[in-house]
């Protein structure tokens, strides 16, 4: 596979930043480039500040990414995430916000789901002045996490998975971490169905994405804490919404359906909700008259047709409580000794380190946020709601009522 530009930047910074000094020839040696493109690569890079260009060489800047004209450095913190847009884009707001309100500077690198290049995007988070990193791997299979992020664990910055969970006893457990509780998003939507009279509802979801990974997981621990058996098999929903995967998905909801073996479903992910509310439309079921409908991640939701009701993880809180608690790890208000220590000057690296040698580092966190439910037209609830406000207006003899919006 050909080189990016930004993978080779992120080599070049590297280079830079080992030797202090570099010519241009040199690193187009060790690049194995020509030098008009070390000094096109050089002269984007001057132009954000993380070199110094001079006389066919190049220095790592005197003043650091980020370090203010007065000399008072500012923290620069790293984050590698699979996306910046759909559900990271909120991930990536929260952090950044986080990292604003400290006065620290966020960089961002993007693995567009590609687990075997995220190591080398992190090694260019940290060329271009990251102190610590917080990583949401571009894991995609069961496997990738075993086969890709072992390397995570022998950083040597403070570091905070994000949005990601560790196996038990795997070299992740013992990271810091912040991630959504989606088994407890999954409980509150098929808590909801039951709870408007439907009997287990079906799961019809991906299998491409830890979140995915840990919807399927919770489903069947939520059908368990509610006392319900699966009523039928997951369905399928592939990522390729125009293959015949994901149609051969929508005739077995369809058959559930009009066979009376299903009155509800909860969907992963939105995107896949719209595209299947509109297909079943086409087969003649209607939502929510035929299907209560819940989706999960609540980014598109309420745009549909007939808005969903969706379970929406905490997207922007867990960017922002993992950006404060990667920030509490590097010492702030206190600053690093250099790039790549995450100690503070004078102290233990620890967030809550006492004064004097000896003290103890602050035991490791795993932050779990929970989703919350949002109501809308597609599980019934409204209509519901709706219906029981008028029969009880109807027998207290009021002739004035309106709906009422469900929980």
């Amino acid at each position: 596979m050909r080189e990016s530009a930004v993978q080779r930047h992120d080599r070049l910074l590297a280079l830079v930043r080992e030797h202090g000094t570099a010519r241009v020839t040199d690193l187009a040696d060790r690049l194995g480039v020509s030098p008009v493109t070390v000094r096109r690569d050089v002269e984007t890079l001057t132009r954000k500040g993380l070199v110094d260009r001079a006389h066919g060489s190049v220095s790592w800047p005197r003043a650091r990414p980020g370090e203010a004209a007065g000399g008072g450095a500012v923290p620069v913190i790293g984050l590698l995430a699979p996306s910046a847009t759909y559900y990271f884009a909120e991930v990536i707001h929260g952090a950044h916000e986080a990292a604003a309100r400290a006065g620290a500077r966020l960089i961002l690198r993007i693995s567009d789901y590609r687990p075997e290049e995220d190591r080398a995007r992190a090694e260019g988070l940290l060329a271009a002045g990251a102190e610590g990193l917080l990583i949401a791997p571009g894991w995609r299979g069961g496997s990738d996490a075993a086969e890709h992020g072992g390397w995570i664990a022998e950083l040597a910055v403070p570091t905070v998975l994000l949005e990601r969970d560790a196996d038990p006893g795997g070299p992740l457990a013992g990271l810091d971490r912040v991630c959504s509780d989606h088994a407890h998003g999954v409980l509150l939507a098929l808590r909801h169905l039951v709870g408007l009279g439907h009997a287990a509802p079906l799961l019809m979801a991906r299998a491409d994405s830890p979140t995915a990974f840990a919807v399927r997981a919770g489903y069947d621990r939520a059908l368990r804490a509610l006392g319900l058996e699966r009523p039928h098999p997951v369905i399928d929903a592939p990522a390729d919404r125009a293959s015949e995967g994901f149609e051969r998905g929508v005739q077995a909801l369809w058959t559930a359906v009009t066979s009376g073996r299903a009155t509800a479903a909860l969907v992963h992910n939105d995107v896949d909700a719209i595209q299947l509310v509109q297909r079943l439309a086409e087969l003649g079921v209607r939502v929510p008259g035929d299907l209560a409908l819940i989706a999960y991640d609540d980014e598109v939701a309420a745009l549909a047709d007939t808005p969903l009701t969706a379970v929406a993880p905490p997207k922007r809180e867990v960017g922002r409580r993992a950006a404060e608690l990667l920030l509490e790890r590097l010492g702030l208000p206190g600053r690093p000794e250099g790039p790549g220590t995450g100690r503070p000057l004078g102290g233990t690296g620890s967030a809550h380190a006492d004064e004097g040698d000896g003290a103890e580092p602050a035991p490791r966190r795993h932050v779990t946020v929970l989703p919350r439910l949002r109501v809308r037209a597609s599980c019934g609830a409204a209509a519901a709601a709706g219906a029981a406000a008028a029969a009880a207006a109807a027998a207290d003899g009021s002739a004035n009522t309106e709906g009422i919006a469900g929980p």
